[in-house]
């Protein structure tokens, strides 16, 4: 599967964004999805996960409560919508897949996704 971010922009605090994730090679409903950001000088770090069908997602203690994921399986497609976003939440988002076996496991760290899209990038100003 390949996998295609978009929906990025510069948007001043307080304001929203949605994000998108193409999927095209196979079915996106093979493949628990994770959102991930990586601002300059920082490690890439986790946003938020959901999985297979959607029936399940976590969210980092930063973003909780801002964010939400969700999917459309139908449109091999899936969603980051981000509210009351935050100077801090500047960064290059990525979205990542992984081969799920069915189940409600949300993958959170980096190392368990293997399909990496292009980011996109996202700046909040004050």
């Amino acid at each position: 599967v390949q996998l295609q971010a978009s929906g990025g922009g510069l948007v001043q605090a307080g304001g929203s964004l949605r994000l998108s994730c193409a999927a095209s090679g196979r079915t996106v409903s093979r493949y628990a999805m994770g959102w991930f950001r990586q601002a300059p000088g920082k490690e890439r770090e986790f946003v938020g996960g959901i999985n297979w069908s959607g029936g399940s997602t976590y969210y980092a203690d930063s973003v909780k409560g801002r964010f939400t994921i969700s999917r459309d399986n139908g449109k091999n497609t899936v969603y980051l919508q981000m509210n009351s976003l935050k100077p801090e939440d500047t960064a290059v988002y990525y979205c990542a897949a992984r081969a799920s076996y069915g189940g409600n496991y949300v993958a959170k760290d980096r190392y368990e996704y293997d399909i990496w899209g292009q980011g996109t990038q996202v700046t909040v100003s004050s």
